[in-house]
């Protein structure tokens, strides 16, 4: 760990910019943001053989390091918040998981502190409204119906900070809520849904832009019933979030969201739970016992898959060497295209001047060397 270093000039790295890479590029750090020329006496730091990219951006996160954003204290939620830093994460949302209206309420009311002191960049409810039929690991007595009125209350309770709602939009009162969201600007997403095809058509139409982790916990694409997969895929004006941790997704999953969609409507997540960045054992996710082993979280009831242990440095690496996506792509849908939806992307998502100093340093291999976030090495590059 180290602090801030005023003036630094990062070099001779391969530098990916919103333009593509730069081969023996130069960023130079000034104070807490990226600068357009290099001050007298800036430091330089040696990077050759590494990679320089944008700090990751995670719009879908339920904790880490053992902490739960659902359910933990402060100090809790700015521990897991720092577990992703570590690994990359330098911008994050909050997500929570199904419970009573008050109970999220009041959750929202203390992450809402925390964007406010610049520790996330907003709150993201998924549940209570959401499908019994794809529930996944929420608990089904909790959910209901997506009623406007009670949409408003969260977003009330998050006091501006509500950035996205998972929605199950077939459900009575689901279109209104698109509606309702679209027009206060918060994200509408498409998840633990058991739409149609045509439904899902319908509440895209109505203002939807996201699809919560395409594939998992929604109908199968199907030749005569194509269901919500389809629709989602196909439509220019929704982003699709995908967990590539290599349980959630087949790597040919992965690969026809990429290549029907393209990388400027892919946003890859972690959907992480406690366990991110922590290790095996026994967990709470909301209400819902999970056991972690080898990685992959399950429900102790039933065995549904609650959430992931991935942090984005792993997402990146498998996605560059597992699936074979140019990084260029990688980088737009882990960094640039989430930092878009959430209307931040003047501040962070790639490694333009003026921006925070958010980066990540990679190995030739897509090993997570160093991270830096607002200027400050959260990890060190060990040949800086």
């Amino acid at each position: 760990m180290a602090g801030r270093a005023d003036s630094t000039v990062l070099a001779g790295a391969r530098v990916v910019l919103p333009t593509g890479t730069v081969e023996n590029g130069r960023v130079i750090v000034e104070g807490t943001r990226i600068s357009g020329s290099s001050p007298e006496g800036a430091r330089t730091v040696d990077l050759t053989g590494h990679w320089v990219v944008p700090g990751f951006v995670d719009m879908h996160n339920h904790g880490g390091g053992g902490a739960s954003f659902t359910s933990g204290t402060v100090d809790e939620v700015l521990t897991g918040i720092r577990t992703h830093r570590e690994h990359g994460t330098t911008t994050l949302v909050a997500s929570t998981v199904t419970g009573e209206m008050d109970f999220l309420a009041q959750r929202a009311g203390i992450l809402s502190e925390l964007v406010e002191q610049g520790d996330l960049a907003g709150v993201h409810f998924e549940g209570p409204f959401i499908s019994p039929c794809r529930k996944g690991a929420h608990s089904e007595e909790l959910l209901r119906h997506p009623d406007p009125a009670e949409v408003r209350k969260l977003m009330d309770a998050a006091r501006g900070t509500a950035k996205m709602f998972t929605l199950a939009t077939e459900l009575p009162g689901g279109i209104e809520s698109v509606r309702l969201l679209a027009e206060h600007g918060v994200i509408a997403a498409i998840g633990h849904t058991d739409a149609t095809y045509e439904q899902t058509v319908e509440a895209i139409d109505a203002g939807a832009t996201v699809a919560t982790h395409l594939y998992n916990a929604m109908p199968a694409l199907g030749h005569r019933s194509p269901g919500p997969i389809a629709a989602l895929l196909e439509d220019e004006r929704i982003t699709v979030e995908l967990i590539n941790d290599g349980t959630h997704l087949h790597p040919a999953a992965l690969e026809l969201a990429y290549h029907h969609a393209g990388a400027g409507r892919v946003a890859l997540i972690t959907d992480a739970m406690d366990a991110a960045g922590f290790g095996d054992g026994q967990y709470q996710l909301g209400p819902l016992a999970v056991e972690v082993k080898d990685g992959v979280a399950r429900l102790v009831e039933g065995g549904s898959i609650a959430g992931s242990t991935l942090t984005l440095d792993t997402a990146f690496r498998r996605a560059v060497t597992i699936d074979r996506i140019p990084v260029d792509d990688v980088v737009r849908s882990i960094s640039a295209n989430p930092a878009r939806l959430l209307g931040v992307y003047d501040r962070v998502g790639s490694l333009d001047p003026g921006k925070d100093a958010d980066l990540v340093v990679l190995d030739a291999d897509f090993a997570l060397k160093g991270v830096m976030r607002k200027g400050e090495w959260i990890i060190k590059p060990q040949n800086g």
